[in-house]
């Protein structure tokens, strides 16, 4: 499937600051059974784009606007070809666990087995383990099928429940978040069981699907686990589904924070507030409008102060 994204970002303030600085994760990874056939970045202030590969192999750009600014534009364009990925066996063998217990073992997959930022361990965690009855049993594939369709059925999808930096704890306590939330869950609980399970932040193409839980105009974030013979194995909790042709794989990591599609800090004495959109669709079909006309601007959790400080940018949550 050959898909054609626009991911636009922009930052206002509340009065000029005086610099940008600015990570971009936002170009789709070419491994497996997809290939990024085409990317392109422009800001507005223009500036000079630098690219290096991040850590876990994640492509980063990152620029500098030196001038004063009282908005900042992000423009990303990719052109993508996502293949369907080999038909998982219903089960694995009896002798699954051992064999992956011997793969983790030279400590290879430690990042993905260790908490996290994100994905740390609390008392409502292991509550909620001992109510899904989250134990090694049948095959490693089995136990994640069935926690993939746990997480569905025990949470409520519903976007601005939680923060983009809100820990696990929120969303357990109320039973509802976003994709962020799901995914986290689902690595914890799965890394609890010493299975190595990492963050995927991306895409999803919908295709007229209104019943999945996901919104059209932002970006979306899944789960691999690492299972002996299959090697990396997608697993959408949020949507109770394995990963296929119509995710859009950007950047992998721990969690959200080794991931997010801005990261970055400004000087000034100015508050800011942050609008989005993403507009996937096929190769064939043409992109809809880059912006609505009233964007949907969301305060920075992070407020200036009277003090020339420089201030964190708003990270946007992945839903």
């Amino acid at each position: 499937m050959y898909y054609t994204i626009r991911h636009i970002t922009r930052f206002r303030y509340s009065a000029p600051i005086n610099e940008s600085m600015m990570e971009v994760r936002i170009q789709p990874r070419s491994e497996g059974n997809q290939r990024c056939l085409d990317f392109r970045l422009y800001t507005s202030p223009r500036t000079h784009i630098t690219t290096y590969r991040g850590e876990f192999g994640n492509r980063v750009h990152y620029f500098d606007i030196p001038n004063s600014h009282s908005q900042l534009t992000i423009t990303a364009e990719s052109q993508v070809d996502v293949n369907a990925p080999p038909p998982l066996p219903e089960e694995l063998s009896e002798q699954a666990w051992d064999e992956l217990d011997a793969l983790t073992a030279s400590g290879e997959y430690w990042d993905n087995l260790m908490p996290s930022h994100f994905a740390n361990p609390s008392e409502l965690l292991y509550k909620l383990a001992d109510e899904l009855d989250v134990q090694r049993r049948a095959d490693p594939l089995t136990i994640l099928r069935e926690l993939n369709s746990a997480i569905y059925e025990t949470f409520d999808y519903s976007p601005k429940t939680t923060r983009v930096d809100s820990p696990i704890d929120e969303a357990l306590r109320l039973r509802q978040g976003v994709c962020q939330d799901y995914a986290h869950i689902m690595i914890t609980l799965a890394r609890h069981l010493h299975i190595p399970c990492r963050y995927v932040s991306g895409y999803l193409y919908q295709q007229g699907r209104s019943q999945e839980r996901a919104s059209n105009d932002a970006m979306h974030a899944w789960v691999e686990a690492y299972l002996p013979e299959l090697g990396w194995v997608g697993f959408d909790p949020t949507n109770n589904t394995l990963v296929d042709e119509r995710h859009v794989r950007v950047a992998v990591g721990r969690d959200y924070a080794d991931v997010p599609p801005t990261r970055g800090v400004y000087r000034g004495k100015a508050e800011s507030e942050l609008a989005v959109t993403v507009r996937l669709a096929p190769s064939h079909a043409a992109l809809t409008e880059e912006l609505p006309l009233e964007p949907t601007w969301i305060p920075s959790p992070y407020e200036g102060d009277e003090r020339d400080q420089t201030q964190l940018h708003a990270l946007p949550q992945q839903q």
